[in-house]
């Protein structure tokens, strides 16, 4: 259930890089209430599932689960570069975090 917890941390943590992107474009109430709700929701899920995983392993998965995520977002839903040294980066990081999970 941990592991469940984990990735949900994680798609929370994209979430609040999205409402952070909203913030940026038009300051609204709803953007604002979307960037707490997730960073609440993502802290809370990771700090579960950290109760049973070690932590350096719980934190480098939620982290890379939010960076390739957040990469993803912006270069699907806003047009930022797809070069395939950007991608070769992505590779690695998610390669990164499945070898935490294979180990662990």
């Amino acid at each position: 259930m941990a592991w469940v917890f984990l990735v949900l941390a994680g798609c929370c943590e994209v979430l609040g890089v999205i409402a952070m992107n909203r913030i940026v474009r038009r300051k609204t109430p709803s953007a604002y209430l979307l960037i707490l709700a997730s960073f609440a929701g993502s802290f809370s899920l990771l700090s579960s599932a950290m109760g049973s995983l070690p932590m350096g392993t719980a934190y480098a998965v939620w982290t890379g689960i939010g960076t390739v995520g957040s990469a993803l977002v912006g270069m699907f839903l806003y047009g930022e570069s797809r070069s395939w040294t950007r991608m070769l980066c992505i590779a690695v990081i998610l390669a990164s975090a499945i070898g935490l999970k294979l180990i662990t």
